[in-house]
């Protein structure tokens, strides 16, 4: 992370990936105590986990989707695309279908105690 006049800048590539419930997880923001988020690039896999979060909301931003890509939502799913922008409230279960590269935003800011499966 470097700090520009005040601000802060991160180069994703730089970061290292973590293993999530749905691919690998490039996490940012998490130890700056002044921003309540932190800011995900996040590689989906295939096989991604149906989880939901109990405090988080997740924002998710498609940067890149293969054509047949979705997002199920409490079951429901639909078809997403680069462009394409979800909101996630706490208690969503959710997943992503298909390979994808999604930026998210957690709010409050990511905690892995709060991903639970059914």
């Amino acid at each position: 992370m470097v700090k520009v006049d005040g601000a802060l800048m991160v180069d994703f590539a730089e970061i290292p990936g973590v293993a999530c419930p749905c691919g690998t997880a490039r996490r940012a923001f998490a130890d700056v105590p002044d921003y309540p988020a932190t800011i995900h690039v996040t590689e989906i896999s295939k096989d991604a986990a149906r989880h939901y979060h109990k405090r988080i909301t997740e924002t998710y931003y498609f940067l890149e989707c293969d054509p047949e890509a979705m997002m199920e939502l409490n079951g429901e799913r639909i078809g997403v695309k680069p462009g394409n922008c979800i909101v996630i409230p706490p208690g969503v279960r959710h997943r992503a279908i298909g390979e994808m590269k999604v930026l998210i935003v957690a709010l409050p800011k990511f905690d892995a105690a709060d991903e639970w499966f059914d």
